[in-house]
């Protein structure tokens, strides 16, 4: 289903993309650590995980950095009429 934007949205919604970005910081800590410890105990299969981990929250945070970048007109504000539904009801 896509969600379109109905109109009735709070005018001060914002999205928690500063906390995405925090979360993520300490996800990728925790993920290169854990692949560090691991591969000097000779766990391969867990360091393998943790690297894996570790390159999926590094493309979140990437994500979550070009949003930040992208400013205020990553969402629509109040002046921006609400989508029409798919198929022109």
């Amino acid at each position: 289903m896509i969600p379109m934007r109905t109109g009735s949205e709070p005018t001060t919604a914002r999205s928690a993309l500063r906390t995405r970005f925090w979360l993520s910081v300490w996800g990728l800590a925790w993920a290169v650590f854990g692949t560090v410890a691991f591969a000097l105990v000779g766990r391969t299969g867990w360091a393998v995980a943790c690297g894996v981990l570790a390159l999926v929250v590094a493309g979140n945070l990437l994500l979550v950095v070009r949003h930040i970048r992208q400013g205020p007109h990553y969402q629509p504000g109040p002046d921006v009429p609400p989508y029409d539904p798919p198929g022109g009801r």
